[in-house]
């Protein structure tokens, strides 16, 4: 990869507490990474090492290969997006988005033109004289967004942007602010601790954990092949099995791992007169007792124990019963293709 941002063994410590501990990544020009990972996971403060709102204590952040070390946040270029948005509130939306124009000793004319044309990117042109507490989150956000875009960063820091808005606003956002990250061809470093957001939005996802990069990669990879029980479980809804309870589905196993992971959505609820069908694919077949049946949406997730291992089953819900017995005995169909080896944690 062509590193337009190069990350090489951050290190930020709090006392004696490391909240960063050899962090390294590498991004292209253009591309959207996104930093993905449980409260207090150091996601946000390598962010702000970023942005030089927090010293580093070890490591090197280059920008189009400069050192940003020793330069101020004010000459670094970058721009940043906080959870609570921090606009000002004594000055408008179109004011909010002048300010770093201002600043920078644009003049008149030039911020009045920029602002028009950030107000039109994110589709807030008749709200150019409001003040922040008259604007709804999402207004807020995408103001927010267009005064970090203002001053045209060479990078852009989104730091849960999205987690105060509600469910269906964040979804339209989300999208949006893919659209113009897209549109402007714009290097992006977006923190989330929530999964469909970082699957949805990313070209590639960072795993973090405890102040380290567990795992990263695009994320069908991430979601298709986590390499840790950490990054399994963190990813949903992945079964995660011991080596005796993968035995006691699978029979014999290869590899020598102790613990392995099993999609929900691979395991397949099955009806009597299917059961040679799923043989003859290659399916192990299993008996289980439904625990509890949960409408998600679109999805249908179960709660099976077979023979004393608790399994989550996604099935998606087509309006079809899948029969199940009057004590809710059902047929399991396991296929041994898509049960996967987990790696040591640290290894």
């Amino acid at each position: 990869m062509n590193s337009y941002l190069d990350l090489q063994g951050i290190r930020k410590n709090y006392g004696t507490t490391a909240v960063l501990d050899d962090v390294c990544l590498q991004a292209a020009e253009g591309e959207l990474v996104t930093l993905l990972g449980p409260s207090g996971c150091g996601k946000s403060t390598l962010l702000r090492c970023i942005a030089g709102l927090a010293d580093l204590n070890g490591g090197r952040i280059l920008l189009q290969g400069r050192d940003l070390e020793r330069l101020a946040p004010r000459q670094r270029e970058v721009g940043m997006v906080f959870q609570s948005y921090a606009l000002f509130p004594n000055l408008t939306a179109g004011e909010n988005i002048e300010y770093g124009l201002r600043m920078r000793g644009d003049s008149k004319r030039s911020r009045q033109r920029r602002t028009e044309e950030l107000l039109a990117l994110v589709d807030l042109e008749e709200k150019r004289d409001v003040y922040p507490h008259h604007l709804s989150g999402g207004q807020q956000q995408r103001i927010a967004l267009a005064r970090s875009l203002a001053v045209q960063p060479k990078l852009l820091l989104l730091d849960e942007p999205l987690s105060a808005l509600d469910a269906q606003i964040r979804k339209n956002l989300r999208a949006e602010i893919r659209n113009i990250q897209k549109r402007l061809n714009m290097t992006t470093l977006f923190v989330t601790h929530d999964q469909e957001e970082a699957l949805t939005m990313s070209d590639r996802v960072c795993i973090m954990n405890k102040g380290r990069i567990v795992q990263a990669g695009t994320p069908e990879e991430i979601y298709a092949k986590p390499r840790t029980e950490f990054a399994a479980r963190f990813m949903g809804s992945y079964n995660v099995l011991t080596r005796p309870e993968a035995m006691r589905l699978f029979g014999r196993l290869e590899g020598s791992s102790d613990s392995f992971a099993l999609r929900p959505e691979s395991v397949k609820l099955i009806r009597p007169d299917e059961e040679e069908g799923a043989r003859a694919g290659g399916k192990r077949i299993v008996e289980g007792t439904v625990d509890s049946v949960s409408v998600l949406g679109t999805i249908l997730r179960y709660t099976v124990d077979s023979g004393g291992v608790r399994l989550t089953i996604d099935v998606l819900n087509d309006g079809r019963s899948i029969g199940i017995g009057e004590r809710g005995s059902v047929r399991l169909a396991l296929d041994p293709s898509q049960l996967l080896q987990l790696e040591q944690e640290g290894a």
